[in-house]
């Protein structure tokens, strides 16, 4: 490398290190923390109020988590999701609202390209490859156990 090429590199550097804006570590995982934490416990509500509905304990995560899936999709098309997501990070990412997230906001994106080349061909476009290798993986695992289960029991 030149000397010129290396004041470049170092001017470079320099910038980015200036524009780089600093990390909360303790503030960021505080308000994960907390905001997965309200998530998780409206998700408890809906299922404490799936009792008077009359579901099952089998049936009453399910509405628990179609409702959460729903809320989810709904605050993203709205655009309230988007500044949870920027607040909080991760911790609206990681329940249930971040999956539906993950799926409406590409194809809300793209909604100006039409019906079928815009919203249908985005929808899942991030979650495409963590639907296809959580099944992948599930088909795996349960292969194996069942494989396990045959031959050792």
């Amino acid at each position: 490398m030149s000397d010129k090429e290396i004041r470049r590199a170092k001017q470079y550097g320099d910038l980015v290190e200036r524009l780089t804006p600093n990390s909360k570590p303790l503030r960021n995982c505080l308000r994960a923390f907390w905001v997965g934490g309200v998530i998780c416990t409206l998700g408890q509500w809906i299922t404490m109020l799936a009792e008077p509905l009359q579901l099952t304990e089998m049936t009453a995560p399910m509405f628990t988590s179609v409702v959460l899936i729903f809320l989810g999709a709904t605050l993203t098309g709205i655009g309230v999701y988007d500044r949870i997501g920027k607040y909080a990070g991760a911790g609206s990412v990681v329940p249930i609202t971040g999956f539906a997230n993950s799926v409406c906001a590409p194809a809300l994106e793209f909604r100006r390209e039409g019906w079928v080349l815009g919203l249908g061909a985005r929808l899942f476009q991030i979650a495409g490859p963590v639907l296809v290798y959580g099944i992948s993986s599930s088909i795996v695992v349960g292969l194996v156990y069942w494989a396990v289960k045959e031959w050792l029991l």
